[in-house]
């Protein structure tokens, strides 16, 4: 099989490219240019694309002995990810840059270019299993090393990508049996930093970030009532939970913490209350993705909403508009429009059932309100 490797330059893509090659497909190493400013350098272990991480990649190719190319989606990815995370924060709502670069580059963009090419599939270094199920459909499921797993971010990829994917380090036991791997093939990444937080906000400040492109935007920040509390710089800066960062001028008449509950983008408010009032009992979702039949009736699952958080136990079916209806029947807070929701199944949990994008929640019925 002809396989595309992408390598970010880090030390998981080296090894599943390593990985492929001794699998006995025929691999063709890539980088992808996404940033725009390519002399930027990493900061510490945040950011990535840069041209330091170029050359660990080609480095890495080198030591493998597989052609290696650097492919420039940058244009792309500014037109997609990065547009939809500032659109998506201008208007309120909080999106996961990490799902659309799944969706839009890796597994669009990327594959495109690789079918078009002769490939047969994109090798990358995901923690997540591909599998097969008993009718022959793909199945995407948990990596086994659920610390690292990263299947809630690639589910947005469907069943059709998921074909063309190759995920080689979805059965190792944890990161460090991948480092010393890297170590004994003599890839010089083994004890390369992990990247982490929002790739393009290499310094990770990412109110900074959105102010810089969105410009300062005086606001108030009030609670339920419409008292005043406070202002703030722009409230496309904030997010449904959050708790630090508000400088509210006078505390809590209970004395207990405050967080954001509202973000009203035409108004530019943010509404701020306590904790109770973050409870989530239902879950609109729109976009929805599935792996196998869509759930007709309602069906007892699982759902993640959040990159390595918990999941809690739910009801959910498929809408007629394309959506997922969601009804928690766990414990659940501070869900934002805007995020992925994943609903997993199957005999041990682990088995992607769909995706979809938080559209709007409800509290639980016995509080009566709409987030």
């Amino acid at each position: 099989m002809r396989v595309l490797a992408a390598l970010s330059g880090g030390v998981d893509s080296a090894v599943a490219a390593a990985r492929a090659v001794d699998a006995g497909h025929e691999v063709v190493g890539v980088h992808m240019a996404l940033s725009r400013d390519r002399a930027q350098m990493r900061t510490g272990s945040r950011g990535c694309c840069s041209i330091e991480d170029a050359g660990d990649a080609r480095r890495a190719a080198d030591v493998l002995g597989i052609p290696y190319y650097v492919w420039d989606l940058s244009e792309r990815f500014e037109d997609t990810v990065v547009a939809d995370f500032l659109a998506e924060y201008e208007a309120g709502r909080t999106p996961n840059p990490c799902v659309r670069c799944n969706e839009h580059i890796k597994f669009d963009a990327l594959l495109d270019k690789a079918l078009a090419l002769g490939f047969d599939a994109v090798c990358t270094g995901h923690y997540a299993r591909a599998t097969t199920g008993a009718d022959g459909t793909p199945e995407l499921r948990r990596a086994a090393d659920l610390a690292k797993d990263q299947s809630y971010v690639l589910a947005v990829m469907g069943p059709e990508r998921l074909a063309r994917a190759v995920f080689p380090l979805g059965d190792v036991a944890s990161k460090d049996e991948v480092r010393a791997e890297a170590a004994a093939r003599g890839l010089s990444v083994s004890a390369k930093p992990d990247s982490y937080d929002i790739c393009f906000v290499a310094d990770g400040d990412t109110r900074g970030f959105l102010r810089d492109r969105l410009g300062s935007r005086p606001g108030e920040v009030v609670d339920a009532d419409g008292t005043v509390l406070g202002t703030h710089d722009g409230a496309y800066g904030y997010t449904i939970g959050q708790r630090k960062g508000l400088q509210l001028g006078r505390p809590a008449a209970d004395g207990r913490p405050r967080y954001v509950l509202a973000i009203e983008p035409v108004a530019n408010r943010v509404v701020v209350g306590g904790a109770a009032d973050l409870t989530v009992g239902e879950v609109d979702a729109a976009d929805a993705v599935w792996f196998g039949a869509p759930l007709a009736d309602w069906t007892s699952c699982a759902l993640q909403v959040r990159a390595h958080g918990a999941t809690v136990p739910v009801r959910a079916r498929a809408t007629a508009a394309g959506g997922m209806e969601i009804r928690v029947d766990g414990t659940l807070s501070g869900v934002a429009a805007g995020q992925s929701a994943v609903l997993y199944g199957g005999d041990d949990g682990s088995r992607v059932l769909g995706q979809a994008t938080v559209d709007r929640t409800r509290r639980p019925a016995a509080t009566g309100a709409s987030a």
